[in-house]
Order: C-alpha cells, then structure tokens, then sequence
C-alpha cells in the first residue's frame, strides 16, 4: 500500500550565508506525487532561490514514476541556474540514482549537514 507524499519547505542558511530552501518529502513517491514533488519545487522563486537540498529521510519507497519527477525537478533546477544536492536516501535508493545518471544533476549525500556544505 503505498502512502502519501507530503512535502514542506524549511528555509536555512549555508555556512557561507546563503538561504537554502529545503524541500522535505514524507512518505512514497510515485506517479501520485506530482503536486508534493514537482508543484512544492515550481512554487520556489526561480529568482531567489539559486540553493536546494532535497530531503529523503522520511521517504521509504520511490519507483520508477517517483524518479521520473525527481528527474523532471532537477532538469528545471539546472535549466533555471539553481544548485540543487540531495541527502538521506537509502543505500538503494543511492545506487538508483548513481545508475539513472541524476548524479549529473545533484550531489547525494548522507545528511543534512554533508550536504549543506557542498553547496
């Protein structure tokens, strides 16, 4: 039974200063989670908003349509200049998505902290 995706936004700042915006996902991602992946990402000010990190560590399942959207937000975050990196994916879920080439478009990291200083 796949469970639904929430998504929230959480704004930090980097060590060098600069405002990230987090997306924090919950749940499954799949086809249904369209309007938590890609609509909580499209609301972001393509401006303002140069520094995202993606959020997985409540994520317990991604199929092949859920990497399809993830996909999906990066090209749009690289097409719009923004520097996005990723963190608490499973082991699985990390080899995933070294195979299916999103390495190209975000770093993956194993917390928050890794992650926030990459970018």
């Amino acid at each position: 039974m796949q469970s639904e995706t929430k998504s929230k936004v959480d704004q930090i700042s980097s060590s060098a200063g600069h405002s990230v915006s987090v997306l924090r996902y919950e749940g499954d991602i799949a086809s249904t989670s369209k309007d938590a992946v890609l609509g909580a990402y499209q609301a972001l000010s393509k401006e303002t908003v140069k520094l995202i990190l993606l959020d997985f560590t409540k994520v317990d399942y991604i199929n092949s349509s859920g990497i399809a959207l993830v996909i999906q937000l990066l090209i749009e975050a690289s097409n719009s200049g923004q520097k996005v990196a990723a963190f608490g994916l499973s082991p699985h879920f990390t080899k995933v998505f070294t195979m299916v080439g999103i390495t190209k478009y975000a770093g993956l990291y194993p917390d928050q902290a890794t992650a926030l200083a990459a970018l």
